[in-house]
């Protein structure tokens, strides 16, 4: 069994430069929508409610572009835990074109902070114990 928490997404017209390959801003657009999809998919968070009164900014992201990403390929997006702290989480992440290779590869760094109610302080947050339990199922 595989600790990836994993999507596949369809390079569209959306993605590519006049070139026909994914515009590095969109590839980062995409890592979001991962997360996005892990907290909702996979750890029962979905960001319309984190949103509320939390929040889990990117606070480090570190990137490296392989290979690229064609209009009409299909990308399997992978991410997993590398570690999880109090409040944030170190995640890997890696996107393969059709044949296994490499497009994009990283750790991006989140943070769980609570928000104040008039939205101008922002704290971090530890993750409560149901949280870290889900969060720990993908550690790798």
């Amino acid at each position: 069994m595989s600790n990836y928490f994993t999507k596949t997404e369809k390079i569209r017209f959306k993605h590519v430069d006049y070139a026909g390959i994914v515009f590095y801003p969109r590839f980062l657009e995409m890592l979001n929508d991962l997360v996005e999809d892990w907290f909702e998919e996979a750890l029962d968070r979905p960001f319309s409610k984190i949103h509320e009164t939390n929040g889990i900014p990117t606070v480090d992201l570190k990137v490296q572009f392989k290979k690229a990403a064609r209009l009409g390929e299909m990308l399997t997006k992978k991410l997993w835990v590398i570690n999880l702290g109090g409040a944030s989480v170190n995640c890997g992440f890696r996107f393969e074109d059709e044949n296994g290779k490499t497009c994009l590869e990283g750790e991006v760094t989140l943070v769980n902070v609570a928000i104040a109610e008039d939205r101008n302080n922002i704290k971090a947050e530890p993750f409560n114990e149901e949280m870290k339990t889900k969060i720990s199922k993908f550690i790798i």
